[in-house]
């Protein structure tokens, strides 16, 4: 059963669409790559792998537009507007999108996160930054400095969007709800892989004492969809009850 739904976001000043596959389950938000849309995770044939999952009842798979990756990915607008997307993009997920997700599922269940390549970024970035609303996510061939793709100066709608630099400076109560969630960072060694990414990213959450674990599935997977049709489910399974 699929559903999908578009309204447009004040935050964003834009359009926004969340698609939905299934009837019951754990809800799970999945982030596209970089410019892709809701529903690319259906053309790209996820949905197709993660099919058991939905049809036992396990995952309620939701997924939403890369605004803010489409930006990136487009060079649209100016270094400071691509980077102020971003945390706009956050923002609307946690006050719009995640809240459409517990009318939908019919009560405040933390939702599981997961992407790829930046879908990954944001997928770690909702996480860290809303603990409240995330139990666990699932990070596969993760772009976590975003920044670099982005150029110019940095500013501080950057700082508050990339786990990176925020993580070492988060103290209080969001750290103490972080210090409870598990974050998985998923990578291979093959092609257009760099696993050093995910290291970077587990130095940085080790040292705030958050729980986390990098997998290297070694030379033979890509930076590519048949990588990820294997990791999410493998992932999914375990995490889900």
């Amino acid at each position: 059963m699929k559903v999908t739904d578009r309204w447009y976001s004040e935050r964003l000043e834009q359009d926004i669409t969340v698609a939905r596959w299934g009837t019951y389950g754990a809800p799970v938000l999945l982030f596209p790559t970089a410019g892709g849309d809701a529903e690319e995770v259906e053309r790209h044939k996820m949905i197709d792998h993660l099919r058991p999952l939905i049809d036992a009842g396990r995952a309620k798979v939701y997924s939403v537009d890369s605004v803010a990756g489409r930006a990136m990915a487009q060079h649209r607008g100016s270094t400071q507007y691509r980077m102020a997307l971003f945390n706009r993009f956050h923002d609307a997920v946690a006050r719009e999108v995640i809240p459409a997700i517990h009318s939908d599922v019919g009560g405040p269940l933390p939702v599981v996160t997961a992407g790829a390549s930046i879908g990954a970024f944001n997928s770690l970035a909702v996480a860290c930054r809303y603990p409240h609303l995330v139990r666990s996510a699932v990070c596969m061939s993760g772009t976590y400095a975003v920044d670099k793709f982005i150029g110019g100066p940095f500013t501080d709608d950057m700082y508050f969007s990339s786990p990176l630099h925020f993580l070492p400076d988060l103290q209080g109560p969001d750290l103490d709800v972080l210090r409870s969630r598990m974050i998985v960072l998923a990578t291979g060694s093959g092609r257009w892989e760099d696993p050093g990414e995910a290291w970077d990213v587990a130095k940085v959450l080790g040292e705030k004492g958050i729980p986390n674990r990098v997998d290297d599935w070694g030379p033979r997977y890509d930076h590519d969809w048949p990588t990820w049709w294997e990791m999410l489910p493998t992932y999914l399974d375990d995490l889900l009850p």
